[in-house]
């Protein structure tokens, strides 16, 4: 059993000032509706989830929740576990149907602390939980072996494997475990070798390619999904060409989904960048 498959969003947090912006959460949650996405997730990495006080992260998930009942992830990470089980619990009562928990981070530790940090984490949750292997932000590389004895802990539902490695994600998956793509440029290769899914940055902009990407892996239509990510690379590259979620922000403001400013210590994108989404949402025909 797992928590979904096919396409999650990996939700931008409108803002408008230092508060969310609820009216263009609307749209955007509206959006990745209609372009058929199967999950949302919030309060990751593109959510900007460490810029936010807790009053907000729960407001925003509460709001989310209200608004549509496809599965809610939510992203509770903290290098304090207790700090994780809290946000864990706020998750549960808003009516989340799992949690995203990133390897501990700054504070780096080694393949057997990130195992007792989960373990001691799962022991005193009930709510499913996907890990979060993302070494470019945390500094530390999961391994595809630690990750597996992680997931044989009660409540573990899989990996969010973003380390950027088609070999590690093939490790994770001959390993048996449920795998959900980190990188939206492998979501057709790790869909062909029965990954679940991805937790996709593009899908905020482009949901319904993303969606196609995944449901015809599914339907075992591998050339036209590898098709469909071949046309997206231009478009996916830019979106990643500055730190996550700056280019995103810049993209749904060009398609009519104005998400505010970056929080700081981010900035907005470079006219260059700018330029180059308005190139490719146009050829993408992307509106």
């Amino acid at each position: 059993m797992s928590l979904f498959y096919g396409t999650a969003v990996a939700l931008v947090t409108p803002t408008i000032g230092s508060e969310i912006n609820y009216d263009e959460t609307d749209k955007l949650v509206e959006r990745v509706t209609k372009g058929g996405a199967d999950a949302l997730v919030a309060l990751g990495s593109t959510g900007e989830a460490a810029t936010l006080d807790d009053i907000q992260k729960e407001n925003f998930v509460s709001y989310i929740r209200k608004k549509t009942d496809m599965p809610l992830i939510v992203g509770v990470s903290s290098n304090n576990p207790d700090t994780v089980i809290k946000n864990c619990d706020m998750a549960m009562r808003i009516g989340a149907d799992g949690a995203l928990i990133a390897t501990p981070f700054y504070n780096k530790c080694t393949q057997e602390g990130a195992y007792e940090f989960f373990e001691y984490i799962a022991n005193k949750i009930s709510l499913p939980f996907i890990v979060y292997n993302v070494p470019a932000r945390t500094g530390f590389n999961l391994l595809p072996t630690t990750t597996a004895r992680i997931c044989r802990i009660k409540g573990a539902d899989g990996i969010k494997e973003a380390s950027g490695s088609l070999a590690q994600i093939q490790k994770c998956l001959a390993l048996g475990l449920n795998v959900y793509s980190g990188d939206d440029a492998l979501t057709a290769e790790t869909c062909m070798y029965g990954g679940n899914g991805v937790i996709s940055v593009a899908a905020n902009v482009a949901p319904k390619q993303m969606s196609q990407i995944t449901s015809l892996c599914r339907q075992g239509k591998t050339n036209e999904a590898a098709k469909i990510q071949f046309d997206l690379l231009p478009l996916i590259e830019t979106l990643f060409s500055e730190v996550n979620p700056i280019p995103v922000r810049a993209a749904l403001k060009l398609v009519g989904i104005d998400c505010g400013k970056p929080r700081l210590p981010m900035t907005e994108a470079t006219a260059a960048t700018i330029e180059k989404l308005k190139i490719q949402l146009k050829e993408l025909n992307i509106t």
